[in-house]
Order: structure tokens, then sequence, then C-alpha cells
């Protein structure tokens, strides 16, 4: 049985996928069939999140050591990695945890920095969700956007609602408590040295201010071999506004 959930796809050099909060290894499956053209790509389901286990604990080291364990039931003794938001962070946790492991790395639209809070309306509108009393989806659909958040996330909330063939009706994949109870957690800036000397691609959503001017020097001081690329039509979910470009900026960034 695998530690974390995950799908695997391609052949070739060995590149693991990390979403971002409240996402799911789904979230980058079109993407992941398009880079599987060149890599072996493995698209992951972090803890309390998608079809893996669920936990009480939850901050980055512990992700990052779930992502090292990963490796070792799939006998990879490094692997390029590319994480998204969330995802982002843990990649570069596991570069301060597991350097000798890391190929390149690719870190979507967050910084290493202490992020502000961004979403606790949204726990609060899930947490609200008498999800033992739904019967149909549209019924959660509609709770959500009561609740005043708009329909691009609620269409992307709802990708964590399934079905509870068990029991019948319906339950969250997330393990919403869990990360609500440990968003401090989620929010804190990644631990260790100062420096890490690993080539580093940074891609910034224009429309996103997940990474500021200021946070710039902050990567440039702890990953001095990075680069930083703007995609200006994108917001914070880069690689499902603007996939293309995306793709392209990771391919010559693997293959340089």
């Amino acid at each position: 049985m695998s530690y974390l959930n995950y799908k695997e796809i391609g052949e070739g050099p060995p590149v693991i996928i990390l979403h971002g909060l409240l996402g799911m290894s789904d979230n980058w499956k079109t993407f992941s069939r398009q880079l599987a053209q060149d890599y072996r790509v493995i698209s992951v389901d972090q803890r309390n999140h998608g079809r893996s286990f669920h936990a009480d604990q939850m901050d980055y080291k512990v992700l990052a050591a779930d992502v090292a364990l990963l490796m070792d039931e799939l006998d990879l003794n490094s692997a390029s990695l590319i994480g998204h938001s969330m995802g982002g962070k843990v990649v570069m946790q596991f570069m301060v945890d597991y350097l000798e492991r890391v190929g390149k790395a690719v870190v979507v639209d967050i910084s290493p920095t202490g992020s502000t809070g961004q979403h606790s309306h949204i726990f609060e509108a899930l947490l609200a969700v008498d999800i033992a009393k739904v019967t149909k989806r549209s019924e959660v659909e509609a709770q959500l956007l009561d609740k005043g958040l708009p329909l691009d996330v609620v269409y992307f909330l709802m990708k964590n609602l399934r079905r509870d063939t068990a029991v019948g009706g319906y339950t969250w994949k997330a393990n919403i408590q869990k990360l609500y109870d440990n968003y401090a957690n989620i929010l804190a800036p990644i631990e260790g040295p100062e420096k890490i000397d690993t080539a580093v691609l940074f891609v910034s959503g224009g429309r996103s201010g997940y990474i500021k001017a200021s946070d710039l020097s902050v990567i440039s001081e702890r990953f001095p071999d990075y680069r930083h690329e703007v995609i200006e039509e994108a917001g914070h979910w880069v690689h499902a506004e603007k996939p293309q470009e995306l793709l392209a900026l990771v391919r010559t960034f693997l293959n340089s």
C-alpha cells in the first residue's frame, strides 16, 4: 500500500508534482500528461488531501518527510520537484532537509517567507456545510456561493466533494477540519539554513500577489541559483489559467 496516493505517467528523468492547499493531483492531470512526453511524472496527493491518508500533524517538515518516504517507495535516489503554493513551500523545505535528493526545483507562486491568511473565509464556508445532510452536489455549491465565495473558487473546491458509497450521501476528500487546525503551520515560513545551492525556478502570476517584490531579496539570499519568471496574465492558479506558458518555462528550465 502506498504511503501517499500518487499518479505516475511517462518515462525519463523523474519529476514529482506537489499541489497547493485544498488541491489534489488531479488538478495537474493535463499538465502532467504533456510533461510526461519527456519525463516520468509523479503527481502526488499530499497528506489530508485527495486520496491520501488523514493525520493530525501537518507542517512543512512532515510534508517534506512524506515526499522522501514516497521516493524511497519508488526507489528514487533523486528527482526534480514542482510545487504550487503550499506545494511550493514543501519543495523548498525538501531542499533544506533532503538537498542531496533534489535535481532541479520549480516553485509556482509562493515565497519562502510567512504568509498572511487568505483562506480563513474559505475554511469557514466549508466547515459551515453540514456534509452529513447533503443529498445533492448542487446543495453544497449553493451554500458556498451563499457564503460569498467567487464562482471559480467554488468550482475548485467542489472537486473535493465525493460520494460516500459506504453510507450514502457525500463526504470531503480533503480533511477540512485538520487543515484548518494546522492553518498557522501552512502559513509559516520554511525552516532551515539560509542558503541552498540548487537551481530553482520561481514562477509568479502577474495578477497574483503571492510573491511580492520584497520577497525577491529573501529568495536571492536563500536560493542564490534562482530564476524568476512572471506569467503576466495569470493569477495564483498559474497551472490552471496559463498551462501552456507554465509548461514552456518548466520544459526550458528542466532541459537546461
